[in-house]
């Protein structure tokens, strides 16, 4: 006996059987039971959503009588598009149907017509036989001339939500007695894409691929996707700063053979969930992700590193096919999200690399440098933290190394990385008493103070000044300069001088005067 593809076997045959498109359905039925019915119907959208299935059902609606219906005269108009075939086609216009009470013509991607054959179309669609109908179905309705879409009655079907495949799904592998899985139906329903007819065709796919079962993990080898706790690892690897462990968790995929396209889609869908727990209060996530974890990630990244990330996925998505192969693609994109980040703000996590405000000036040692060394460059002229608090009188009291360190140097002393090192750059030293540090910190970067990196910055601090040390937190006042701002202020420093110094080259002045040249400011960068 031969087989059916499900797409064929469960194909709608009347209205209440439509999966979703709402919209389309109300409008059909009671133009039907009130017999307002138009004399051409376009349906628009893309593949799989129901639009030759539609207009299939309303045509068996126009001609049923007494169980008796006439089957619709179906032509594909991407096979017959001369300007011949619509007239022999339009021939036949002026007979009563021998049968039925209308003859329908069903013309499928209508958008493939010619010109001449639309001019021919479009005097019957003015003025047509009270006995014809035509339905019309698109997948490129712009490809359509306005004077035709002027005559029809559009109906745009949307695409399907995920959760309506995936029911649909389970109700045929129940009839059809398929073993499956929920999780399993759900991966079938997203790579669909709003497409039932997709859907289904994977659906069979996936059942001969896992042997008459359906469950997540034949889905997963199947569709080339990957558990989601990876993507979670990948995103806690980008608010660490952790390039070496991003490269590495990267690479670990392979085993998989990931289609990398979908990994970014993931990874992008989740970076759109944190950025709304940023900006959304009571946002609680779905069923995809726990609002635990995406509190977790809202406040190890800051709203910038959302913004960004999600970009350069996207981004990097789009350019996969231009990489030496998706691998490579997929590596550079995560590599770019790291490098982007602004200068001073967060810290790559290999050892010992130094801040950019540290290749700048006197007053900020390298990473790795002693409480001796700090102090040094404090003297020569530095500004810090713990100077301007003595300024104000409030660090009369440390004691101990830290008097003439610099806060800034101290920072890259610590080696930290990810939140632990934004929530140190975000503040100023306001002085130390014995086992406590004050520390000040802006109102705006009270976010990524939890008690998880405070731990980590009270940590890195005892190893520093070699005793446990106990932290305390004020708000910060106007003026102060933290490190993350003095390195900002070095930076744009930097490039003034780049800039000047470009401009200030004969070869660049001489294009200036023969050709009315100019510079392109964001252009020029300088030399590190």
């Amino acid at each position: 006996m031969s087989y059916t593809a499900l797409a064929r076997k469960w194909r709608p045959k009347k209205f209440s059987e439509l999966i979703g498109q709402e919209h389309v359905r109300r409008a059909l039925v009671n133009a039907l039971e009130s017999g307002r019915v138009h004399h051409a119907f376009l349906f628009t959208g893309t593949r799989g959503v129901g639009k030759t299935t539609i207009a299939r059902i309303l045509a068996k609606c126009l001609n049923c009588e007494t169980g008796v219906r006439a089957e619709p005269c179906e032509v594909d108009a991407a096979s017959r598009t001369k300007v011949d075939d619509t007239r022999e086609l339009l021939d036949n216009v002026q007979y009563a149907p021998t049968r039925g009470r209308y003859k329908v013509y069903l013309v499928d991607e209508v958008h493939m017509l010619s010109a001449h054959s639309f001019n021919a179309l479009l005097k019957t669609l003015e003025e047509p036989p009270p006995h014809v109908k035509f339905l019309l179905a698109t997948t490129d309705p712009q490809k359509l001339p306005a004077t035709v879409l002027s005559r029809c009655l559009q109906f745009n079907l949307k695409r399907l939500p995920a959760a309506d495949i995936a029911a649909r799904l389970k109700l045929i592998l129940e009839e059809e007695e398929v073993a499956f899985d929920a999780a399993g139906l759900k991966l079938v329903a997203q790579a669909a894409d709003g497409s039932m007819r997709d859907a289904l065709s994977l659906l069979d796919q996936l059942i001969a691929f896992g042997g008459g079962r359906a469950g997540e993990a034949e889905a997963r080898a199947m569709l080339g996707t990957i558990s989601r706790d990876h993507v979670l690892r990948i995103a806690q690897l980008l608010a660490e700063a952790d390039g070496a462990a991003l490269v590495s968790c990267a690479r670990s995929l392979e085993e998989f053979a990931p289609d990398y396209a979908q990994v970014l889609d993931e990874l992008a869908a989740l970076l759109v969930r944190v950025g709304l727990r940023q900006a959304v209060s009571d946002y609680e996530g779905d069923e995809l992700y726990a609002p635990e974890l995406l509190e977790r990630l809202a406040r190890a990244l800051s709203p910038e590193d959302v913004q960004l990330f999600y970009q350069t996925a996207i981004i990097g998505r789009r350019d996969l096919p231009l990489a030496p192969d998706p691998r490579t693609g997929f590596e550079m994109t995560l590599l770019r999200m790291i490098a982007f980040r602004p200068a001073g703000e967060w810290l790559t996590s290999r050892p010992g690399a130094a801040d950019p405000a540290a290749r700048a000036g006197g007053s900020i040692t390298a990473a790795g440098a002693s409480p001796g060394s700090a102090a040094s460059a404090a003297a020569a002229g530095g500004t810090s933290g713990v100077a301007g608090a003595a300024g104000r009188g409030e660090g009369a009291g440390t004691t101990g190394s830290s008097g003439g360190d610099s806060w800034a140097a101290i920072v890259n002393a610590l080696e930290l990385s990810g939140a632990a090192r934004q929530l140190a750059s975000h503040c100023v030293l306001v002085g130390r008493q014995g086992p406590v540090v004050r520390l000040a910190l802006d109102a705006r970067n009270q976010p990524v103070r939890t008690p998880a990196q405070e731990e980590k910055l009270a940590q890195a601090l005892s190893r520093y000044f070699g005793e446990p040390v106990r932290l305390e937190f004020q708000v910060l006042s106007a003026g102060a300069e933290t490190p993350a701002l003095l390195a900002r202020r070095v930076s744009e420093q930097e490039l003034a001088a780049a800039r000047r110094a470009f401009d200030a080259e004969p070869g660049v002045q001489g294009l200036r005067e023969r050709f009315g040249a100019t510079v392109l400011p964001d252009t020029v960068r300088p030399v590190k």
